[in-house]
């Protein structure tokens, strides 16, 4: 029996007090960071007898962490941690998204997305059924950060107007590999680049307008870490348009098919939505957020600084 399928148990000591679940749990069980996580997302990990699937939950001393790799995958997803509620009024709600949930279903039958979980932690109406979500943005279920949901129709329509005139602040913390030089990328986005890729069609102006600022923050071990300011927010946007110029993210696993280099090693595409700023939808006043960086993203972030 490998350590990854032990049924375990860990007591949480002093050392480890405060310390988020994922990094607590690799340090304990002596896991990579990647095998730690794995088991956090499907289920495996209790916390006080309680399955916990946020991986950045903090854990206490004298906490008992046990480790079930037999565990069924948990089907109803609430175990979103408010915290993670970094904004809520009658008309929004700002989320600090963590890295494996999908935002919205991608099939009727999916559960434990974004927009369920958050409307499951906010306060319903009577004795009715948690109020559904107005979806104005998306992240992709590897990326991590800040988004915003409206909880009118009218803070919905608001909201959407912003980010088609491309007033709304979004700002990408990413590592790529290689050495990023400051760029802005102004290219159509299609469904086929001609590969079966999603990507810079070949056709000219066929497909969606996309345009990513980049400028560099730091330059890493053969990679730099990149600030991404969008003006539009097409699918996969920041990882097509700094894999197609040969700098594609850590973690990255489907635009890497023409980079001839070394993939440096991550557990996901290294990419978190760090800023969001906007203008409230009834209020009018600005509105501006910034999410501090998840652990995992920390730790590879170090371990390439040197």
């Amino acid at each position: 029996m490998t350590a990854e399928s032990a049924h375990r148990q860990f007591i949480v000591p002093a050392t480890l007090s405060g310390r988020p679940l994922d990094g607590a749990l690799k340090t304990l069980a002596a896991l990579s960071w990647g095998d730690a996580r794995k088991l956090i997302l499907r289920g495996k990990i209790k916390v006080a007898g309680i399955v916990v699937v946020e991986g950045e939950q903090r854990v206490r001393a004298g906490d008992v962490i046990e480790v079930n790799p037999s565990a069924p995958r948990p089907t109803v997803g609430t175990t979103l941690d408010r915290s993670r509620l970094v904004y809520v009024d009658p008309h929004v709600v700002v989320v600090d998204k963590p890295a494996g949930v999908s935002t919205v279903p991608y099939e009727a039958r999916e559960r434990g997305t974004l927009d369920q979980l958050v409307a499951a932690l906010l306060p319903t109406r009577g004795k009715g059924p948690p109020t559904s979500l107005g979806v104005v943005q998306r992240l992709d279920k590897e990326t991590s950060g800040l988004l915003v949901f409206a909880r009118t129709f009218s803070a919905k329509k608001v909201l959407g107007a912003q980010l088609r005139a491309h007033t709304v602040h979004r700002l990408y913390l990413a590592i790529a590999h290689g050495r990023v030089q400051k760029a802005t990328f102004r290219t159509y986005l299609a469904q086929n680049r001609g590969d079966g890729l999603r990507g810079t069609s070949r056709f000219g102006k066929e497909g969606q307008l996309s345009v990513t600022h980049v400028e560099p923050v730091r330059t890493l071990d053969d990679a730099t870490l990149v600030a991404c300011r969008l003006e539009t927010g097409r699918t996969h946007q920041i990882r097509i348009h700094l894999a197609e110029a040969g700098h594609p993210l850590l973690g990255e696993r489907v635009y890497v098919r023409d980079f001839a280099g070394t993939l440096l090693p991550a557990p996901r595409p290294m990419l978190h939505a760090s800023q969001l700023g906007f203008v409230h939808p009834v209020r009018e006043a600005p509105m501006q957020f910034e999410a501090p960086l998840p652990a995992d993203f920390a730790e590879v972030l170090a371990k390439l600084s040197g």
